[in-house]
């Protein structure tokens, strides 16, 4: 494994650990060079479908593409990267599952946005106001009162504190 830091080729594994879900080896390891610590991961080398784009481009799904869009929706937010991880194992555990060559960008947008809704509110209003490119506040606002409405089991009634 090459070092990120120093470039050399010579590391050792200090510890390794199962994922909960035991998709993934973390392996925390030392340069022998710089004596710096980092992490790999290991998992297995699913063959994912090609992810079409809306202009209809085509290509190879990126975990760490949608990672990076969860992250930024998360920004300053109390998630932690394991949640977010699991949100993205189980978008490709479903995709894996779907048995289909390709799949639209849609798709995996519309799944990140059901599982930031579950995980938290402002990170879904977050990462939905960039994916559904809200024209003006008021498509926005609609958004913010579905959302409400879905938690309250009162409709016409807000829920005291």
């Amino acid at each position: 494994m090459k070092c990120p830091f120093c470039g050399t080729l010579e590391d050792k594994v200090i510890d390794s650990r199962t994922s909960k879900e035991g998709e993934a080896i973390r392996r925390r390891r030392e340069c022998l060079k710089c004596g710096k610590r980092f992490t790999s991961y290991e998992r297995v080398d699913d063959i994912l479908p090609m992810v079409v784009k809306k202009d209809g481009r085509r290509e190879p799904f990126d975990r760490i593409k949608v990672l990076g869009g969860l992250k930024k929706a998360c920004e300053k937010r109390p998630i932690s990267i394991d949640t977010l991880e699991s949100v993205v194992d189980s978008i490709e555990k479903k995709l894996i599952n779907m048995g289909t060559r390709e799949v639209p960008s849609t798709w995996i947008g519309e799944e990140v946005m059901n599982s930031l809704r579950e995980t938290d509110k402002v990170a879904y209003v977050r990462f939905a106001s960039v994916y559904r490119q809200f024209k003006d506040i008021n498509e926005l606002m609609d958004e913010v009162k579905t959302l409400f409405e879905q938690r309250n089991p009162f409709p016409g009634r807000t829920p005291k504190a």
